[in-house]
């Protein structure tokens, strides 16, 4: 089993910058893929990034130039997010598996961390 608890989250003005923190913890050897995702009120949840050492990273277009996501060799995960606008508010989830590629979809994930609220104020 893996445990994904997430940090880092808050209030801020548009223009400015949050980063997010994973911390990882269970058999973490299992685990190929991290990731990112965000669910706003009445929206379905959207993958923001996606991070494997095998294919690289990905991310959803809106945040493409804005967000970075990393991972430290203990597997914990981080989303740099700049230049926040309004539309990023959501809560944000981290998300890992044994999987491995590209997709931002859901199929991959098999862990959940209990998500992060982010607000983003005009």
């Amino acid at each position: 089993q893996v445990q994904l608890v997430e940090s880092g989250g808050g209030s801020v003005q548009a223009g400015g910058s949050l980063k997010l923190s994973c911390a990882v913890s269970g058999v973490t050897n299992s685990i190929n893929s991290m990731g990112w995702f965000r669910q706003a009120p009445g929206k379905e949840r959207e993958g923001v990034a996606r991070i494997n050492p095998a294919f690289g990273i990905s991310y959803g277009d809106s945040v493409k130039g804005r967000f970075f996501i990393s991972q430290d060799r203990a597997k914990n995960g981080y989303l740099q997010m700049n230049n926040l606008k309004p539309e990023d508010t959501a809560i944000y989830y981290c998300a890992a598996s044994p999987l491995v590629g590209t997709s931002l979809s859901i199929t991959w994930v098999r862990y959940w961390g209990q998500g992060t609220q982010v607000t983003v104020s005009s």
